[in-house]
């Protein structure tokens, strides 16, 4: 997904939010089984990268140690980010864009366009990474103060979209056909927060929740509890709140309209079906719970691309996934075991 401005990405991209007794570090108890000192509680630590607020906690009796292993995560997220951002003039997925193809492309980066491709083809490409002509079509426009782009142009750009199109050969990535881009903005940002995950708990750390504007994995425990998140509701105007869930080694990610709108009514936004080139039409969020956070960023954009019928049942095509879809109407859908507190 697309950002029309680092500021509005600040102030709209934090839809999940953590429900604690104080801030996102509050921990009052153990988890069950572990020998641990009374002295055992949160370290939190606050930064700005890939345009949002990353919030990294976790639970240790050794603050130092703690501190140390956030350095190391926030250390190696911003190292991804300088690989995976199109926002960088000098990222290897800019040098991709750039050239139309990449030798000697990082691992980090094939292994996210791998996923990108095989979770294109289990949404019957609602999922695109090669939607940027489409994304960069529509925000030239906006730049522009001029109209939005008539039926013509859009179908024009949409030729250049396709997964199809993309040919990964070991660490050589080749776009096939003319005016091909990839914007990975609905999927880098989960698989940055599953790579700090990974550091911090090859640090010794496995009760963590690391955050990147609203995209979140819960690992272990808060203490003896689950981690908590809310969901807020996708208007202003609508209950603050549509309840909470509870997580233990799991994902969160939320796609809304409201995030990126380009009318006030929110019937045109930057969530575009890479299929037809609109705005995806039905739904005004969807928030999906998955094994990994790559996952479900992805397939949260899925889901508004698909609206909810065909959006829950292509949900379960990926086991352990669950969705809460919320309609521009504010009718709730959501998946058997998507349970809220």
């Amino acid at each position: 997904m697309a950002h029309m401005t680092q500021n509005r990405t600040l102030s709209r991209r934090t839809f999940l939010r953590i429900v604690a007794a104080g801030s996102i570090g509050a921990a009052t108890a153990y988890k069950l089984g572990w020998d641990r000192p009374d002295s055992a509680e949160a370290v939190s630590e606050t930064r700005l990268l890939m345009g949002t607020l990353i919030n990294l906690t976790l639970i240790t009796p050794d603050e130092r140690a703690g501190k140390a292993a956030i350095g190391a995560c926030l250390d190696h997220m911003q190292a991804l980010e300088a690989i995976l951002s199109h926002y960088r003039a000098d990222s290897q997925l800019s040098q991709l864009n750039s050239a139309g193809s990449l030798d000697r492309a990082s691992e980090h980066l094939t292994r996210v366009l791998a996923d990108a491709q095989q979770i294109a083809a289990q949404t019957g490409g609602a999922f695109d990474v090669t939607i940027k002509p489409l994304t960069d079509l529509y925000q030239a426009a906006l730049a522009g103060g001029g109209p939005l782009p008539d039926a013509e142009t859009v179908e024009a750009a949409r030729a250049c979209v396709g997964c199809a199109g993309l040919t990964l050969d070991g660490s050589r990535v080749v776009f096939e056909r003319p005016g091909m881009a990839i914007t990975l903005d609905g999927i880098a940002k989960g698989y940055i927060v599953d790579e700090g995950v990974q550091v911090l708990r090859a640090n010794g750390f496995t009760d963590v929740l690391v955050e990147a504007g609203g995209d979140l994995v819960g690992a272990g425990e808060k203490q003896t509890r689950p981690w908590r998140i809310g969901i807020e509701a996708p208007r202003a105007d609508g209950a603050p709140s549509l309840g909470a869930i509870e997580i233990v080694n799991k994902a969160v990610a939320t796609s809304g309209d409201y995030m990126q709108p380009y009318t006030s009514d929110f019937s045109l936004h930057h969530i575009l079906d890479p299929r037809t080139g609109l705005s995806a039409p039905t739904l005004a969020s969807a928030t999906v719970i998955a094994e990994r956070c790559a996952l479900a960023d992805a397939l949260a954009t899925a889901m508004m691309v698909l609206g909810p019928d065909e959006g829950l049942a292509t949900l379960k095509r990926f086991p352990g996934s669950e969705g809460y879809l919320v309609g521009k109407d504010a009718q709730v859908w959501k998946s058997e075991g998507f349970v809220t507190a």
